[in-house]
């Protein structure tokens, strides 16, 4: 049996409607999750028999006119299986809040700290959701595509 289809017949028996879709892009399996159960499809992907045990890498897309705005990616890795799947999850404008990896990576908590000060996604449950990049008093997400290119930020005292 193919990977792609044994996956897939995994996560429709575990999950089956929190599975939006299963698709192949440039050769990587992409998963479409509900936003509210992106952690509990990530936390079963990563035990075993499954054993996607690596989160290589997790971001944000801002597709600035469609509906819903935003969508997050996160790449996940098997070593034992040589494998890498792609999870995306769709979160709107209006409700910027997914529930934090933290707890099942510990790499999560840097990449979602820079996720949250370029696009603005709040983590539910981070240990120290803060801004990674940007000063304390910048205004504004820089990574999404309403920001202002010439944006004037406002001055900050020196620390002595």
């Amino acid at each position: 049996m193919e990977h792609r289809q044994r996956i897939e017949e995994q996560l429709k028996k575990q999950f089956d409607e929190k599975i939006r879709s299963v698709t192949t892009d440039l050769g990587d399996i992409v998963i479409q999750v509900q936003k509210e159960s992106v952690a509990e499809v990530l936390g079963f992907l990563k035990h075993k028999p499954q054993d996607y045990s690596m989160l290589l890498d997790l971001t944000c897309v801002d597709n600035k006119g469609k509906k819903p705005r935003f969508e997050m990616v996160y790449h996940i890795f098997s070593l034992s299986k040589n494998h890498r799947l792609r999870i995306k999850c769709r979160v709107p404008e209006q409700d910027l809040k997914v529930e934090s990896l933290c707890s099942l990576w510990k790499n999560a908590n840097w990449l979602e700290r820079e996720v949250y000060d370029m696009f603005g996604i709040q983590f539910s449950g981070h240990p120290d959701l803060r801004r990674l990049f940007m000063y304390h008093g910048f205004e504004g997400y820089p990574l999404r595509k309403d920001y202002p290119l010439r944006k004037r930020q406002p001055k900050i005292r020196l620390r002595k």
